[in-house]
């Protein structure tokens, strides 16, 4: 069986699994980064590319808990502020475009939590990002269409529905907040 860039990205993030440290997100990030420059033809993304999935699995590693998926999305959607709990994840684009803004949350003197625009990155193929436990950011597709992929150490729907981890931000007076407890 010939092996593809996606048998190298799980070998190259397995090799160097461990504790989260600065060393194991830059190889996520390069390898993840590298994978967008796979050659069309393998069959995986051969598959992704002519099925379009709204989300599909691609890699999880049944010792060590990462994950990889792919998403495909359509210009104009836009996932709101959120972080990821205590997991954290890297965004690359394989083909077309996705804008992704990071916040910061601030106290307002009233003692609610607001969050401040801290910078937008356009991510295009080739390159990759990296969010850390805590991080808040929002993504908006901006091209017709975008092959995504998102690599996590862990299960993020466990994350967020079972544990409770996840914060989604919301939109109040045209200022993004912390959520209430009955949100």
């Amino acid at each position: 069986m010939e092996r593809t860039a996606l048998d190298d990205f799980a070998d190259r993030v397995a090799g160097a699994w461990g504790p989260i440290s600065s060393e194991l997100v830059d190889t996520c990030r390069s390898a993840l980064a590298k994978l967008t420059c796979a050659d069309a033809a393998e069959l995986w993304l051969a598959s992704l590319r002519q099925e379009k999935p709204a989300s599909r699995e691609l890699l999880r590693s049944p010792t060590q808990g990462f994950m990889l998926l792919a998403h495909t999305e359509n210009q104009g959607l836009f996932r709101p502020p959120h972080d990821h709990g205590r997991g954290w994840v890297v965004y690359a684009v394989q083909s077309g475009a996705l804008e992704i803004r990071t916040y910061g949350k601030v106290a307002r003197p009233d003692g609610t939590l607001e969050l401040v625009l801290r910078d937008e990155t356009i991510l295009e193929p080739g390159t990759a990002l990296a969010y850390l436990p805590g991080d808040i950011h929002d993504t908006r597709c901006l091209s017709p269409t975008a092959l995504l992929f998102r690599f996590t150490e862990r299960d993020l729907r466990h994350e967020d529905q079972v544990e409770r981890k996840v914060t989604r931000f919301v939109e109040r007076d045209g200022r993004w907040v912390a959520p209430q407890p009955c949100e």
